[in-house]
């Protein structure tokens, strides 16, 4: 429990400041009546300028100018770098005559100084520098029996609990920030309870403490690593539902165990062998903020923190309130609230207001509705802060700017599908306007079994009497999105960052360079000085990479040796069974990684948006295996699980960097920790698979497999017609392979544009990967779930952090991870007492979000009984059903 301190009034603070100066006449006197002024241009709080002034005093102007060289090079380019800072540099670095005369510039000159000390003794984000610590102590246990224990009973608890809510929709998530609220009073029982005594881990000689004392934030971290790498479900399982459920494949040997468990096996460990890779690009350069990281380490510095400042809030107030009691305060409000939209009122999470008005209006519901339309015009859709965070774009969490173009994305590809849909292109009329499913051309859900053999491979003879895919007119462009983003990410990093690319690759080669073995005190001078100094052109070392150094890294070897091993458990889960799939699809996998980790990592790293390579994956797959779905879905899984597990693991290493916890002890706790997902989700999956119900439009509990839906989706174009078929060059959906070029084009554009206006602030965050990948969030969700995200987002990242910034810094991201914890727990207790027992509340507010178009989706067109609507394919060059 943290202890509360005598409330500060501001002036007060400014005395302390001024105080600080008569010992360190770092900055004038006019300055100091200047202080408020100081910490806007340097997005800085007070005592963040004031821990910065000792340091600053120190530095040459020489010295300040060179970093700061480096820094435009690294930061021109960055959207969270603060804009009125850069512009502080630009003239700093462009005006000669403050080398040559620096007396005449002493205010710009003390202001640079004072930016090189944050920069160098912390870091160039405000966001980072609130919840992380600039000092570290080596000596703090971290691999102790009770962080492993407690670690490895919560890694048990997420597995099962995630598995079992994965197919929910929207999905519940048991996060991280969960286990780290459950684990503290945990932790502290144990610290207080067991007793001191020394014990021998079985089969070994080593001797360890029971109880080694006080329960520490290294711990407690550890244990949150170990909770965010069980909540990563095995991909594999998506393969295994269109396998066995009787609407999809039925194949009835994708039940057995081993099946499951190896598959699961090879895809969540495969990542770990090019982790190591991606260090020296996405994990050790401060530019990699790693958004989603902080709202974690709020959480802890909240619990392990006893320090507690009043800070100057909204409405003129002295906040003094402890960020644990905050922490506690929010997360029973919303634990009692999410009661209402999840269960007893409905309407506050579907709140299509406007189409109450009018049910069964077409127009109105496509415009205006959450559900089944597309929710372009209701500027007040949801009360469910589970709705907002549909995927995981949490707007406390993630920069405003990615919130915003995200948004902004969604929107403005949704005019795109409503233009779409009334004009009936690809016969999109006939159809729901927002689906993920695929249809025939009745009209009626696509029936992948009139299209296959005896095997479950494609049959040319049954597929031309049957009819051709046709998708929803969301669904179809989101195609089309995935193929603008992957050509805009590659594009974007080479243009955007191929500074930080060179100085990786410089550093990935030095690192990997053969060297004789040394004596002890040749190796730990060597180790220091690589650390401490400023190595490579252009690079320099953040505080959290100095005090990195004192713990020994892990081997690139490890990694490699996971890597060979996951490999072997793939092939066997492969070949084994009848997929009729080559094990050779296994290294597919990693060449695919190969190309696509380091350009998505940096812009997850930056923005907080992931992109998947899933529909990538698949394309390519489609084309080797045409006809084989099974084989395609193994060629998706491994091409796009390599990836995105490699870069979910670099975040788990940048949490642990932050927070100083030994890489080699993070990496056995990645190790252990989704060897246990592995194990629990396997089991998970085999019981989900006796739900009655499960997977249909009438499932109990909304477990109706949102993304399974799509992933069958998936299999049924990219694999069993082919992508060739679908989207070759007389394919009905070759138009969609555009997005190649427009992704490309789209990005030169504004880096053209960013050229010419250097200067330009709204340019700089206009961020298009973001933007784009905005438009992948449809079908089967609307623009009703993202946008109440865009002024939430400016509130928090816009009004307040800009007006009260120690506010903002104390308060924020310990909010989001309250409001997270808080819908989890409510949940899990829905889940088993009042919905597992089937006890519903009839009534209005329950049942409004399901009257009309709302309810059964509205089209545009409507065939009658026997009827088709008109074949798009030239029977010439292919087949017609």
């Amino acid at each position: 429990m943290e202890k509360s301190e005598p409330k500060e009034k501001p002036s007060q603070v400014l005395e302390k400041a001024e105080a600080f100066d008569a010992v360190h006449p770092t900055i004038s006197e006019d300055e100091i009546g200047g202080l408020r002024t100081i910490e806007g241009h340097l997005n800085a709080t007070e005592d963040d300028i004031l821990e910065a002034k000792e340091v600053a005093a120190s530095m040459s102007l020489e010295s300040v100018r060179k970093l700061m060289k480096n820094v435009l090079a690294m930061h021109d380019g960055d959207p969270n770098f603060p804009h009125v800072t850069l512009q502080k540099i630009k003239e700093f670095m462009e005006n000669e005559d403050v080398m040559v005369n620096p007396e005449k510039h002493e205010s710009l000159v003390q202001e640079m100084k004072l930016e090189a000390a944050l920069i160098t003794n912390n870091s160039p984000y405000a966001e980072v520098r609130a919840v992380t610590d600039n000092h570290d102590d080596p000596t703090i246990p971290v691999s102790t029996i009770r962080a492993w224990t407690i670690g490895i009973v919560f890694s048990c608890f997420l597995a099962f609990v995630n598995q079992l809510f994965s197919i929910r929709q929207p999905p519940i998530r048991f996060d991280t920030n969960m286990a780290q609220l459950l684990a503290y009073p945990v932790g502290k029982a144990w610290e207080k309870w067991m007793p001191k005594k020394d014990i021998r881990i079985p089969f070994t000689s080593h001797v360890v403490n029971l109880n080694p004392g006080r329960f520490n934030r290294k711990e407690h971290m550890l244990i949150a690593i170990m909770a965010n790498i069980s909540r990563s479900l095995p991909y594999t399982q998506y393969i295994i539902w269109t396998q066995v459920l009787p609407q999809y494949f039925n194949q009835a040997y994708a039940r057995n165990y081993a099946y499951i468990f190896l598959n699961g096996f090879a895809t969540n460990f495969i990542g770990y062998g090019l982790a190591g890779l991606t260090r020296k690009f996405i994990v050790y350069p401060s530019y990699c903020v790693w958004p989603r990281s902080l709202v974690t380490i709020a959480l802890n510095t909240a619990l392990h923190n006893e320090e507690n400042h009043a800070v100057l809030g909204p409405f003129g107030k002295m906040w003094s309130m402890s960020r644990y009691r905050f922490f506690m305060i929010s997360f029973g409000a919303m634990f009692v609230y999410f009661w209402f939209p999840n269960y007893i009122f409905q309407v506050l999470s579907y709140f299509s207001w406007m189409t109450w008005i009018a049910p069964n209006n077409l127009h109105l519901n496509i415009l205006t509705g959450m559900q089944n339309g597309l929710g372009l015009f209701n500027p007040l859709p949801t009360f469910d802060w589970n709705v907002i965070n549909f995927r995981d774009v949490d707007p406390l969490m993630v920069p405003s700017f990615s919130t915003f173009n995200f948004a902004a994305g969604m929107f403005i590809s949704g005019l795109f599908v409503l233009g779409l849909w009334y004009s009936n292109g690809w016969n999109t009329g006939y159809l729901p306007i927002n689906s993920n499913r695929i249809f025939d051309h009745f009209g009626d859900l696509y029936n992948v079994s009139n299209a296959l053999d005896s095997r479950g491979m494609f049959d040319l003879e049954k597929y031309s009497k049957y009819s051709a895919p046709y998708m929803s007119a969301a669904n179809s462009l989101v195609y089309g999105f995935f193929f603008a983003v992957y050509a805009s990410v590659v594009t974007h990093v080479v243009l955007y960052h191929r500074y930080e690319l060179k100085m990786g690759f410089k550093n990935l080669v030095k690192g990997m360079r053969w060297k004789r073995k040394k004596t002890e005190d040749e190796g730990e001078g060597e180790q220091q000085q690589q650390q401490t100094e400023q190595t490579g052109e252009g690079e320099y070392m953040d505080v959290h990479n100095r005090l990195m150094a004192a713990y020994p890294e892990v081997s690139e070897w490890w990694y490699f040796g996971v890597l060979v091993i996951s490999i072997v458990f793939g092939v066997l889960g492969i070949a084994l069974w009848p997929t009729y799939t080559s094990p050779a699809v296994v290294l597919y996998g990693i060449w695919l990684c190969l190309m696509f980790v380091v350009p998505i990592g940096i812009v997850a790293a930056m923005t907080g948006i992931e992109v998947t390579l899933n529909v990538l994956a698949e394309f390519i797959g489609g084309m080797i295996v045409e006809g084989n779905a099974l084989a395609m879905n193994f060629f998706k899984s491994y091409g796009y699980v390599t990836c995105a597990h490699a870069i979910s693991f670099a975040n788990d290493l940048k949490l642990a960097h932050y927070v100083k916890i030994p890489p080699r002890v993070t990496f056995a706790g990645q190790l252990v920790a989704t060897l246990i997902s592995t194990l629990i989700c396997t089991g998970m999956i085999k019981f989900q698979m006796g739900i009655a119900g499960v997977c249909t439009t009438n499932a109990p509990m909304r477990f109706k497999c949102p993304s399974e839906n799509t992933f069958f989706t998936a299999a049924v174009l990219w694999g069993t017609i082919g992508p060739i078929k679908v989207f070759g060059k007389d394919g009905q959906y070759k138009w969609l392979l555009l997005g190649f070029p427009l992704g490309i084009a789209a990005v030169l554009v504004f880096f053209g544009l960013k050229k010419m206006f250097p200067n330009s602030q709204g340019l700089r965050q206009v961020h298009v990967v973001a933007a784009i990948a905005g438009g992948l969030a449809w079908a089967p969700y609307s623009f009703s779930y993202a946008w109440p995200s865009v002024p939430i987002a400016w509130l928090s990242w816009i009004y307040i952090r800009g007006r009260y910034l120690d506010f903002w810094s104390k308060y924020n991201f310990v909010l989001s991870a309250a409001w997270a914890a808080g819908i989890a727990i409510s949940a899990i207790i829905m889940l088993f007492s009042v919905q597992w027992a089937g006890i519903e509340i009839d009534w209005w507010g329950n049942t409004q979000p399901n009257v009309g178009c709302e309810g059964m989706p509205c089209k545009l067109y409507t065939l009658r009984k026997g009827e088709r609507f008109y074949p798009w394919w030239d029977p010439s060059k292919v087949p017609a059903p």
